[in-house]
């Protein structure tokens, strides 16, 4: 099941858009019916995640924790993904492009992240390869 949350109440965000371009990776990277939540938070939230779990004491822009295991009721959980909103809207003004394309850009980085990419080991291209894909649909 696929879940995504708003959980600021700045920015309107569809989540049925989000809900759909997770589905589409899923197909992609052809898993069976994952569990994965995707959340909107504002910037407290994410700084407070980040603080607590990476010890950064600032904001970022996407937060991924990835579980990938099966859990007690046989269901798969592939992890959450947490945006930050406000960090995606000041991003989105270095890039030719809105506040909508950003948070799909980001809600892809952070599913690559669940599956296991990271930085230094091939994110960077898998993510060219899916926004490429994305765009085209």
């Amino acid at each position: 099941m696929i879940e995504v949350l708003n959980l600021q109440h700045k920015y309107n965000v569809n989540r049925a858009k989000f809900r759909k371009l997770l589905g589409a990776l899923v197909k992609r990277y052809e898993l069976e019916d994952p569990e994965i939540t995707l959340s909107f938070v504002d910037t407290k939230a994410i700084k407070k995640l980040n603080r607590k779990f990476l010890k950064k004491d600032a904001a970022t822009d996407v937060l991924s924790f990835p579980v990938g295991k099966r859990g007690p009721d046989g269901k798969f959980y592939l992890g959450d993904i947490i945006i930050s909103v406000p960090q995606a809207f000041k991003q989105c003004f270095a890039q030719p492009y809105g506040l909508e394309s950003e948070l799909k850009h980001l809600t892809i980085h952070g599913f690559l992240h669940l599956l296991g990419y990271d930085h230094g080991r091939g994110i960077e291209g898998e993510e060219g390869k899916v926004l490429r894909l994305v765009e085209e649909e």
